[in-house]
């Protein structure tokens, strides 16, 4: 029956020619109701075409309650020259709260554009900004072989490009235990024990990434793990796996550990969490906006507020090409 149809984010991307960053923003705003299958989210064929008919309405009424446009002396038309005003999305990638209090600042600052966040990791932010399809991108992406943040990637991903990498702020990651670390776990290198269950991140995160290149370093086959495919999609559903005793051990960062009752974070590594911005004519001044931001005093006072943030490298630009 067509009412049974359901599809997942890759598949409304595909049918409605929109990248997958946007699908996220539309659920997020609730303009596409959708819900999670396992590790899918799915939107109904209903609800998509219910979606399509709003969409299609609003421009209808748009363009009918559009007021005739005056002809300037020059020859051009009022709209052509607003245009050169228009607002245009700045998307921002990345789950942290931080990035809803950088929008939020912008807003106020930048004009010409409107920022929207998108929930998505950090090797799959870097993607979707090699594709054109993000602006301001955060990541947090360990490299093993260098002992290194996020520039081995960047570097690889970004090739050819012209970018700015600034540091929002530098968190503690590690492991999460039930309370009272009933196993003893003190260190990745416990991970190879049997008997073990384990909670894992998606592909694609910084912490997902962070577990693979630890595993890799310590001689750990991912197959040694048990729970390794068993994947939540932020840090606090991680920690609240290992809460409700469903899991022994997880992956994340010390934030989530104290919002989760009945948990323990073990921490392991200082992670450097950094934005990365295209350079280009057209983006010049609003990142001109992200850096007044991240140096203002408003910014970094609600920062401080948050428990488990190092604000010691806030707005230092780490690398330019």
């Amino acid at each position: 029956m067509a009412s049974d149809v359901s599809y997942t984010t890759e598949e409304i991307a595909s049918l409605l020619k929109i990248s997958k960053l946007t699908v996220y923003d539309l659920i997020k705003k609730g303009e596409l109701p959708s819900y999670r299958v396992g590790k899918q989210m799915r939107v109904d064929a209903a609800d998509l075409e219910a979606y399509k008919q709003r969409a299609k309405a609003a421009q209808q009424a748009e363009r009918y309650a559009a007021p005739a446009v005056p002809v300037s002396s020059s020859g051009t038309s009022g709209t052509a020259a607003a245009s050169d005003h228009a607002v245009r999305p700045l998307v921002i990638t990345g789950q942290d709260i931080s990035l809803d209090l950088l929008a939020k600042h912008l807003e106020k600052q930048a004009s010409g554009v409107r920022p929207l966040r998108a929930y998505a990791g950090s090797l799959d932010s870097l993607i979707a900004m090699y594709r054109g399809e993000a602006d301001i991108v955060s990541t947090h992406l360990w490299d093993g072989d260098t002992g290194e943040y996020n520039l081995p990637y960047i570097r690889k991903i970004l090739v050819g490009s012209s970018y700015l990498v600034v540091n929002l702020l530098a968190r503690r990651a590690g492991l999460y235990v039930k309370r009272g670390n009933p196993h003893q776990i003190s260190g990745w290198g416990d991970l190879r024990r049997p008997g073990l269950r384990f909670v894992n991140r998606e592909k694609g995160s910084g912490a997902r990434v962070l577990l693979d290149e630890q595993l890799r370093l310590h001689g750990i086959p991912r197959e040694r793990l048990d729970g390794y495919e068993a994947e939540e999609s932020n840090h606090l559903g991680v920690a609240g796996k290992v809460a409700a005793g469903e899991a022994d051990v997880g992956v994340g960062i010390e934030k989530a550990a104290a919002i989760v009752g009945g948990v323990e974070f073990i921490p392991l590594i200082q992670e450097r969490y950094d934005l990365v911005m295209l350079k280009t004519p057209a983006n010049r001044r609003w990142i001109e906006a992200v850096a007044r931001v991240l140096k203002s005093e408003s910014f970094r006072s609600e920062l401080a507020a948050i428990s488990g943030y190092d604000l010691s490298l806030t707005g230092q630009v780490l690398y330019e090409t």
